[in-house]
C-alpha cells in the first residue's frame, strides 16, 4: 500500500513554471503557514514570522531585490521566511499554553528556561544558526504541504537580504532564511532530479 506522506515527498520537485492566474485565498495563505509552524523548534521557542508577498504591488516590490527571478511575480504567494535570534527570555511566555493544556507541569518551565539561557544568551552565533534552523523546519513542512494540496513551490536563497529586511521593515532580531513561492503549477516543469546514492552520504555506525 502506498504511503501518501512518503509519495508527497519522494514526488515533490522545486517548481519554475507558475500558472500566474491562479491565486490562494488568504484563508489558504493561513494554512499554509499554520502547517508551518507545527514543525519543531527548539524549546518551543517557535522563533519564525512569514511574510505572504501576494499582492502585484508587493511582488513588484520583491522581484528586483531577489534577483528577478520570475516565480515572484508568477506564483500566487511568495513567503519571506523569517527566523527570529534564539531569546531565552520568550520561553516562559511560549510554553505558557503548554501548561494551561495540561501538557506541560508549571515547575518544568525554569527547567526549560535555565538551559537554555545558558545555550544562548552569550553565544550570537548560536542565536543565529537557531532563527536558520527553524524558520527552515517551518518552511520544509510548508513545502510538503503545498505539495499534497497539488500545488509547487520553489525554496530561494537569490535575494539581497539588507534590502529584503529594509524593504519589508524585518526587526532587528529577524534574518530572512529563505525565499519560498507557492502556486499552481503549468506544464514544464521537472520531475524530481535524481539524488547521489546512499552509500555517498550514509554511515551506518
Amino acid at each position: 500500500m502506498t504511503n501518501a506522506v512518503i509519495e508527497t515527498i519522494l514526488s515533490r520537485s522545486a517548481a519554475k513554471y507558475y500558472d500566474p492566474a491562479a491565486t490562494l485565498s488568504d484563508d489558504q495563505i493561513r494554512e499554509l503557514v499554520r502547517i508551518g509552524t507545527t514543525a519543531p523548534t527548539s524549546f518551543h521557542l517557535q522563533n519564525w514570522r512569514f511574510i505572504a508577498v501576494r499582492t502585484p504591488e508587493a511582488k513588484a516590490r520583491l522581484r528586483p531585490i531577489a534577483w528577478s527571478q520570475p516565480a515572484i511575480s508568477e506564483a500566487a504567494v511568495t513567503f519571506i521566511v523569517c527566523g527570529q535570534l534564539a531569546d531565552s527570555s520568550v520561553i516562559p511566555e511560549r510554553l505558557s499554553p503548554l501548561v494551561e493544556a495540561g501538557i506541560m507541569p508549571a515547575k518544568m518551565v525554569p527547567e526549560w528556561e535555565i538551559p537554555a539561557r545558558d545555550l544562548y544568551m552569550h553565544y550570537p552565533q548560536r542565536q543565529r544558526d537557531e532563527a536558520v534552523r527553524s524558520g527552515t523546519f517551518g518552511a520544509a513542512a510548508m513545502i510538503y504541504a503545498a505539495r499534497s494540496l497539488g500545488l509547487g513551490s520553489t525554496p530561494m536563497i537569490g535575494f539581497d537580504a539588507e534590502a529584503v529586511a529594509r524593504e519589508f521593515g524585518l526587526a532587528e532580531d529577524e534574518v530572512p532564511v529563505m525565499l519560498l513561492s507557492i502556486g499552481a503549477e503549468r506544464p514544464g516543469n521537472w520531475q524530481q532530479k535524481p539524488r547521489r546514492p546512499i552509500a555517498d552520504v550514509l554511515d551506518l555506525v
